[in-house]
């Protein structure tokens, strides 16, 4: 189940249907969809995976799913492998066809046509304890039609998603 600030309990053909709905509403702009993966480690480690779709310049819409596993992750490695498995699990539900309905929707035959780029954003980067990782992290998510971004440019992870895992209490999943 994903939610926002104002949606609760959404299923996935439900927050696909506010990311068509938000992309109609301005079709000639230019789009970055991501999705992207955090953790936080306490008595039990939460996962924060977000689903966010950025109209560049003009907003962004936003959803987050939450899975708790009830117990400390103490290795990085396995944290950032299930960060990376969580954001597989929700890129993979955008399908070749829910790809295409989403371009067609930016298609114009007559005017200006929008654009989308679909980023696989990985909480990993050159700097810290992460940077080890990243080819491996980088070689997982190639096999999606999902373009991987690593910090900084990976804001669904490290910000977006981020946030909730921090602040977890804001919005139950």
């Amino acid at each position: 189940m994903f939610s926002n600030s104002k949606y609760h309990n959404l299923t996935f053909d439900q927050v696909y249907e506010h990311i068509l709905n938000f992309i109609r509403q301005a079709p000639y702009c230019e789009y970055r969809l991501s999705v992207g993966s955090d953790s936080q480690v306490g008595r039990n480690t939460v996962f924060v995976t977000a689903i966010h779709l950025h109209r560049i310049g003009r907003g962004a819409i936003g959803f987050i799913t939450k899975h708790v596993v009830p117990r400390p992750m103490k290795s990085l490695r396995e944290k950032i492998y299930y960060e990376t498995a969580r954001t597989l699990e929700v890129a993979a539900l955008f399908t070749p066809d829910k790809i295409e309905k989403i371009v067609q929707c930016l298609l114009r035959p007559s005017g200006r046509s929008g654009d989308i780029h679909f980023e696989f954003h990985l909480d990993v980067g050159t700097k810290g304890a992460t940077k080890d990782l990243i080819n491996e992290m980088v070689a997982m998510a190639k096999g999606t039609a999902f373009e991987p971004k690593i910090k900084p440019e990976s804001y669904a992870a490290s910000c977006y998603a981020n946030r909730y895992t921090k602040d977890s209490h804001l919005y139950r999943v």
